[in-house]
């Protein structure tokens, strides 16, 4: 199966390379290039793609508004591609909100090819891409600087899992990738799969993204916790 993709960039050079890189792969096809966030917009209502790479900060409307837009469509628009966010370290709050607003991870633009390959494909799959030595920095100076964890609410659902699930809750917080968390906790990585699953389901969050920000903003993990 293909997957469609268009690429959001206000850079031409990197919208050109991104996408070259992309169209050589067998099983993904690039259906267009947009240079702002609103011609982004437009473009996917138009081409229907499964992944938009998007950039954060672009004139006209940046990726942060666009991806709000992609995944929160009004009436009538029913098409939700995947986001991927391409950022940089200094744009780290822009981040946080787009995966508040439902984008699937986020990718630096600086990665290296074959990482970029493979997020469009973990994105299409419908996983979320959270690279964990980018979350663990991404998420907790963020989270440094939100007011207090919303415990009511939140604790009332943490109250649903058990323990080994909200183990594991804490430690895909932490920025741990299924290989890690099975062996911190001498588990199968299928059981781990089985867990988060559980986890997502309980809790009604949509991807592995959603459960990170979750976490944090339970209390569950906090700001420089290790």
């Amino acid at each position: 199966m293909t997957t469609r993709v268009i690429v959001v960039d206000d850079q031409a050079m990197v919208r050109a390379g991104f996408a070259a890189l992309l169209a050589a792969q067998s099983d993904i096809d690039v259906v267009g290039d947009a240079e702002d966030g609103l011609r982004g917009v437009e473009l996917s209502r138009r081409t229907h793609p499964d992944v938009v790479l998007m950039d954060v900060r672009m004139p006209e409307m940046d990726g942060l508004e666009a991806a709000r837009q992609l995944l929160s469509p009004p009436p009538g628009v029913v098409h939700r591609p995947k986001v991927l966010m391409l950022t940089t370290f200094d744009v780290d709050d822009y981040v946080y909100e787009a995966l508040r607003a439902g984008a699937s991870g986020f990718l630096l633009k600086d990665a290296p090819p074959a990482d970029l390959i493979s997020a469009v494909r973990i994105v299409a799959a419908g996983e979320a891409l959270l690279a964990p030595s980018v979350t663990r920095r991404l998420i907790a100076d963020f989270a440094r600087q939100r007011p207090a964890p919303r415990k009511d609410r939140e604790s009332l659902r943490l109250n649903g899992l058990t323990p080994r699930e909200t183990e594991v809750l804490e430690l895909i917080a932490r920025g741990l990738s299924n290989q890690e968390i099975a062996a911190d906790l001498v588990l199968a990585e299928q059981t781990v799969k089985t867990h988060i699953g559980r986890v997502l389901a309980k809790l009604d969050l949509r991807d592995r993204a959603q459960a990170v920000i979750f976490a944090y903003e339970s209390g569950l993990v906090t700001p420089g916790d290790r």
